[in-house]
């Protein structure tokens, strides 16, 4: 067994880049992984070079095809992009190693998660989501069929039968299955062990599993009124029973008159300095295994200015953990 000191300065960091946007409903978040990076020459700063790269393979040439199942596009290809996440996060992690996924599509997020639950299959993994969506939605529910709005159903091992609106083919349901018990676990995750902060476009079935199963929530406004690092803190007492945590930050938590360059904004969300000293506030607890960073898309975009955002946000949160 793997034992991780946790010793902020003497974490040792490796990023993982997996470009795959076929959970998406718009194209480009596949190229937000070269928007960092080119924010980051913007910005004259080394990182990239500071630390190992891992890129896990993606299978971006299904975008190409014809959509195959409506109630959940690409999903065969996106469950073989899951796995490999997974392995990648549970073998860098069993290396004794941090790491920082940067992604293209938040569908990505159920193989960090999985990655970690194989990495500790006998321990409780918290998870702090901070996005403008829930993304709850199942093959049975999804209005989209973006999978992309399915990770945490994937982690939580969710059908939501009781709010079923579509009739997905045996195909669909059998990699919805694979997905779900990628590592030989299922569930990865617990509903207590998850706390939403941000969340504000909700369809009835994701608000249904988030009261039915009593999921912590802080809204925009209620984060607000208490202060990033009172939030920050009041998640992590919420969590206390949990071993490890995982954070991911899905850009789009930024309010809309800033996060432009990412595929669903949505008004009345954080502002850049709020999620900075939120995000900073996260990488000094000693449970936390993992973050991750998702949804950037510079094609819909204005001068990189999402991608800025983000990497000045990754840059000090990486220091952060290492104790610069």
């Amino acid at each position: 067994m793997t034992i991780i000191i946790y010793l902020h300065s003497m974490r040792e960091i490796k990023l993982l880049e997996t470009r795959s946007e076929i959970g998406a409903g718009t194209r480009g978040a596949s190229l937000g992984i070269d928007a960092l990076k080119v924010a980051s020459w913007d910005f004259k700063s080394p990182y990239f070079s500071n630390y190992p790269i891992e890129t896990i393979p993606n299978k971006n040439k299904k975008l190409f095809n014809k959509i195959e199942y409506k109630y959940a596009k690409r999903i065969k290809g996106v469950a073989k992009v899951l796995e490999s996440v997974a392995n990648a996060t549970k073998n860098t992690i069993r290396d004794g190693v941090f790491p920082i996924v940067l992604a293209g599509d938040h569908s990505s997020a159920a193989g960090t998660i999985a990655g970690i639950k194989m990495a500790y299959p006998d321990k409780r993994i918290g998870v702090i989501w901070l996005d403008a969506h829930a993304d709850l939605h199942t093959p049975y529910t999804s209005p989209s069929g973006n999978v992309h709005g399915m990770p945490l159903a994937v982690c939580l091992n969710e059908d939501n039968l009781a709010c079923k609106k579509n009739d997905p083919p045996q195909k669909i349901i059998e990699q919805w299955e694979r997905m779900k018990n990628i590592g030989g676990i299922a569930p990865k995750i617990n509903a207590e062990d998850l706390v939403f902060i941000a969340i504000r476009d909700c369809e009835e079935e994701e608000i249904h599993i988030i009261e039915d199963q009593n999921i912590k929530v802080f809204t925009v406004e209620e984060s607000r009124k208490m202060g990033m690092k009172s939030c920050a803190a009041k998640t992590i007492e919420y969590l206390k029973d949990c071993d490890y945590i995982y954070l991911t930050y899905d850009v789009d938590c930024i309010d809309s008159s800033i996060s432009k360059g990412t595929g669903t904004p949505v008004p009345n969300g954080l502002f850049e300095k709020e999620i900075e000293e939120l995000m900073l506030a996260f990488m000094h607890t000693e449970k936390l295994c993992c973050f991750e960073v998702t949804e950037v898309n510079p094609t819909l975009d204005s001068e990189n200015k999402m991608a800025e955002i983000a990497f000045q946000i990754l840059e000090k949160c990486t220091h952060a953990l290492q104790g610069k």
